[in-house]
């Protein structure tokens, strides 16, 4: 009985297509780092008006000084950064059932007898990682960090939607826990 056997060319080219659609999944989901960077330490960004005629930036605004009667403000402080950073989209799960299917039906289309069968599976489960990574990128928005330096000496970081009217150095007042005002 002669058995007809898939050629290791088309194994080689099936497992680098599944090893380069996880890599790229990776990459896109943000598992994969791209550069370097230090967790909490937040880098303070020079706010668009602050940039002089000449193209330098001007340097932030000293915060104003609270007289001794002041009554104290546990909410107070001043802005130490603000940072703009991209929040990856919450996926519903359709990406990666299309994503599974487009992979099993190519994984199918390589190999036969148990070979086919590994390579849709493969297949299967590399592009439902894919198709979820794509629609979360498809999905992302940009956030802005603000990061207070409150009164006490400690540090609140805030999360807003759309670009802060404050700029580094402002005294602003954390109110609710989730919004700011000017103090």
């Amino acid at each position: 009985m002669d058995h007809a056997r898939t050629h290791p060319m088309l194994i080689a080219a099936g497992v680098a297509v599944l090893l380069f659609s996880l890599l790229g999944a990776a990459a896109l989901t943000g598992m994969l780092p791209a550069a370097v960077t230090r967790q909490g330490e937040p880098a303070a960004v020079a706010p668009k008006t602050a940039v002089a005629q000449s193209g330098t930036a001007a340097p932030a605004r000293p915060a104003p000084q609270r007289s001794i009667f002041a009554a104290p403000c546990p909410s107070c402080g001043v802005i130490a950064a603000i940072q703009e950073v991209s929040v990856k989209g919450k996926t519903s799960g359709l990406g990666a059932i299309a994503g599974g299917v487009a992979g099993g039906v190519l994984g199918h289309q390589i190999g036969r007898g148990d070979t086919r069968a590994v390579m849709t599976l493969g297949g299967a489960t590399g592009g439902a990682f894919a198709g979820d990574a794509i629609e979360g990128q498809m999905k992302k928005h940009s956030a802005w960090r603000i990061t207070v330096r409150l009164e006490d000496g400690s540090v609140r970081t805030l999360s807003h939607n759309a670009p802060p009217p404050f700029a580094v150095g402002d005294r602003v007042r954390i109110v609710s826990g989730s919004s700011l005002e000017r103090a």
